[in-house]
């Protein structure tokens, strides 16, 4: 059977952190239909070990309208293009001040593979040395701290920490640690 195919595409809205775009489509039987993509930049997410801890940040998440607990991620400024290691330590460095002597990756993740085309880079950072973060300005209401394995593990149950990412990116350290 033959793929879905792009008829045409046009631009909705775009933004500094992403794009909407409306796709007119022809599917595998030949009918056509209408996609929408929410097209992002892909990120980089970071979970900072030392020994059994690890490091959490904490912010608002206004379209949840709530403060939630996450692993650092994120994408470059302007959507510039990094290399993934580049980019999990300029994030990891500019969330919580801390650098990592050793980045290894665990794996890739995709966001909301139905609506979105942001993929996402794992990596585990050891050899932790702490610093002064270097927060962009809508992450100013940011802070860290470091956890326990059991902490980590007793918010993914409790709920304080609901970020797929992190809990994918948690899921991942498992599975590399067996």
């Amino acid at each position: 059977m033959d793929p879905i195919r792009t008829v045409a595409s046009r631009e909705i809205y775009r933004n500094s952190w992403m794009t909407l775009r409306e796709d007119d489509i022809r599917r595998p039987d030949g009918s056509p239909g209408i996609y929408s993509v929410v097209d992002k930049p892909d990120y980089a997410l970071v979970i900072p070990c030392d020994d059994d801890r690890f490091h959490l940040v904490e912010q608002f998440r206004y379209p949840l309208g709530l403060r939630r607990w996450e692993f650092p991620q994120g994408t470059a400024p302007g959507r510039q293009v990094l290399e993934p290691a580049e980019l999990a330590a300029r994030e990891l460095r500019e969330e919580t001040g801390l650098r990592a002597a050793s980045m290894t990756v665990l794996g890739q993740l995709d966001v909301a593979p139905g609506m979105s085309s942001q993929r996402g880079w794992v990596f585990l950072a050891t050899g932790i040395a702490e610093g002064e973060h270097e927060r962009e300005h809508e992450e100013q209401d940011m802070h860290s701290e470091w956890f326990t394995r059991a902490q980590v593990e007793q918010m993914m149950r409790g709920g304080e920490i609901t970020d797929a990412q992190s809990i994918a990116a948690w899921a991942l350290l498992m599975l590399a640690q067996q």
